[in-house]
């Protein structure tokens, strides 16, 4: 199992540098961002930078560790200006990339721009299109496309991404449509576990929905005709019952972790502590995970 890190777009630049340098010495495996304008209490008042001038600025301090968002969603992107900024941020990190994609929720960032909320039929419509067309935008030198919700003309990404034939799509999808979409464009596939078990359920349950889920995509993908095992499971920790137990530990993180591999799931992202949040973990032991974790789960 890969670990890997999620570094909220919170700090300012002199204090951020120095976070996503030492994720890297970490030795973790991937370190992502989340791409809103803004998030939910105690977030929503508080800094919040853009994800992809984050991740160029990560680029240019790290030299090796994998970079992504964590998740991107047409809540407020556009096909052919985000496939633009994608393959510069590839080349600028010389092919570190990976686009985590997602429909979005229904939070802060689908009304921003004065649009009235999707439902959800069309919520899962839009994300449809929206990635069809950004794999296109990212292998084809130009596009034209008319569709429901959006169009290109003569769209141009030259010279495209250093990673080929695109940068890889790690395709967070939890219900029957979404599997099918990661399992014909994806190169990973993205969870946070079962949403109706976060507050009510137990850590049981919430390993046994992660595995039906594991389940699923590993259905879709071979009914696409691709082989499960090629396709990386990944755990958006933090949004599960338990979602503090692990961090108590080196050994209930490796518990945690450990249950989540044997239910299918090849890497494990988990946030960077952040005090007064969910996330506000004693450090010691995170880093002492981040230093130790890693070997008992290889």
């Amino acid at each position: 199992m890969h670990l890997s890190i999620a570094i909220l777009p919170i700090y300012r630049w002199a204090e951020g540098r120095g976070i996503w340098q030492r994720a890297e010495e970490s030795g973790f495996h991937a370190a992502y961002t989340y791409d809103h304008l803004s998030w939910r209490v105690p977030f929503r008042d508080g800094p919040w930078y853009g994800a992809l001038p984050t991740l160029t600025a990560a680029a240019g301090v790290t030299g090796t560790i994998r970079l992504g968002t964590m998740v991107t969603s047409p809540n407020f992107r556009h096909p052919v200006t985000l496939a633009k900024e994608l393959m510069t941020l590839d080349e600028v990190s010389e092919g570190r990339v990976t686009l985590g994609i997602g429909a979005g929720g229904t939070g802060f960032d689908a009304t921003v721009l004065g649009q009235a909320p999707w439902s959800p039929k069309e919520r899962a419509d839009r994300f449809a299109e929206f990635t069809a067309l950004l794999d296109r935008l990212l292998t084809e030198p130009a596009v034209t496309y008319e569709g429901t919700y959006y169009a290109a003309t003569e769209a141009r990404t030259v010279p495209g991404c250093v990673q080929r034939p695109r940068l890889p799509f790690a395709v967070a999808a939890t219900g029957p449509r979404g599997m099918r979409l990661a399992a014909r464009y994806g190169q990973a596939w993205v969870t946070t576990g079962d949403p109706a078990l976060y507050e009510s359920g137990t850590p049981e349950q919430s390993l046994a929905a992660v595995r039906g889920q594991v389940e699923r995509i590993s259905a879709a993908l071979t009914e696409a005709g691709r082989s499960p095992e090629d396709v990386p499971k990944i755990l958006l920790s933090g949004f599960t019952p338990d979602y503090a137990a692990p961090f108590t530990s080196v050994d209930a993180f490796v518990d945690f972790a450990g249950r989540h591999a044997e239910a299918g799931i090849d890497e494990l992202v988990v946030h960077w502590p952040i005090p007064d949040s969910d996330f506000a973990y004693d450090h010691a032991v995170f880093e002492r995970i981040a230093a130790e974790a890693p070997a008992q789960l290889a």
